[in-house]
């Protein structure tokens, strides 16, 4: 289960999770993003409350970031332990802006 919250402030729009990023979750967020950040220029995904991030989940912020390479800037913010481990041994440390 993922809950999806959303905090649209001018440009910048923050996506807060709960819960997890998995196979069944990854592309409720996928569209959720996709139809959220037309005139975005600023992402933020707050990880503050997500428990578990699969490879679904991760491709999803990958094509995330990519499409905001475009357009401005995406950061992850409040990651924990767990899930920071996930982005160090697949290379997304190198590839997400992590605060």
């Amino acid at each position: 289960m993922l809950d999806i919250k959303k905090n649209l402030d001018g440009s910048k729009l923050e996506f807060v999770l709960e819960g997890r990023l998995d196979t069944i979750t990854a592309p409720q967020l996928e569209e959720e993003v996709k139809a959220s950040i037309g005139d975005i220029t600023e992402l933020v995904f707050d990880f503050s409350g997500l428990a578990y991030v699969s490879s679904a989940g991760l491709r999803v912020l990958l094509s995330a970031q990519k499409t905001m390479n475009e357009k401005g800037s995406m950061v992850v913010k409040n990651v924990s332990d767990e899930i920071q481990e996930i982005f160090d041994v697949t290379g997304f440390s190198d590839i997400l802006t992590i605060e």
